[in-house]
């Protein structure tokens, strides 16, 4: 059972009908304790950094999170600004995030005189880096759905587990043990997203 983390930032009914349309067992929780005692979790986001960060504080939903990743060790996907919220900072705020990968969250810089655009939404072809779970039965191009103006700079490259090309080459996916980070949203990214959600379903 993936619980998907409900504080009204994300997807969430989203990526509840992707779930039940690949045949997981997936619910949406904002109880604490239910969120502490889940077998695997996908925390969503869109919007900003510090709003989220507050939100989730304001629930009081860091503790129950920290008790299911940290002590208890499952499985957690962070998806778009989900994915965000795992660094230690974000350039976009001044919360602290909930650092569960050692990184921080910096704006995109185009090249000047770029046609590349800040927001960055549309399809983009994504490169696995070979590290990592998530991306490891992937035998041919994949493209995602994207839709965000911030990226994750990791520290140790070896957390990188999938990058892609916007006037440089940059972290779109995240991987460090129990901890899985997108940028992109698979619940928007058609058979390629369901070919993510459902590795994430089968990890143990």
């Amino acid at each position: 059972m993936i619980t998907v983390v409900d504080y009204g930032v994300g997807n969430v009914g989203a990526i509840l009908n992707m779930l039940d349309y690949l045949g997981i067992d997936a619910e949406a929780s904002s109880d604490g304790q239910q969120i502490a005692s889940a077998s695997k979790l996908i925390l969503p986001g869109v919007g900003a950094f510090d709003k989220a960060m507050l939100t989730l504080r304001e629930r009081r939903l860091i503790d129950p999170l920290n008790t299911a990743v940290l002590e208890r060790r499952v499985p957690v996907l962070g998806v778009c600004l989900g994915m965000q919220l795992l660094a230690r900072c974000s350039e976009e705020g001044q919360e602290q995030g909930l650092g569960y990968v050692d990184a921080e969250v910096v704006r995109i810089t185009v090249p000047p005189g770029s046609a590349l655009k800040v927001p960055h939404i549309g399809w983009m072809e994504v490169n696995p880096t070979g590290r990592g779970r998530l991306f490891a039965a992937t035998q041919a191009p994949e493209r995602f759905y994207f839709d965000h103006s911030y990226h994750v700079v990791c520290t140790d490259q070896e957390d990188v587990s999938a990058t892609f090309s916007y006037g440089a080459e940059l972290c779109c996916a995240v991987e460090r043990a129990n901890v899985f980070g997108v940028q992109f949203h698979p619940e928007k990214s058609h058979r390629f997203g369901m070919r993510v959600l459902n590795t994430f379903g089968q990890l143990t």
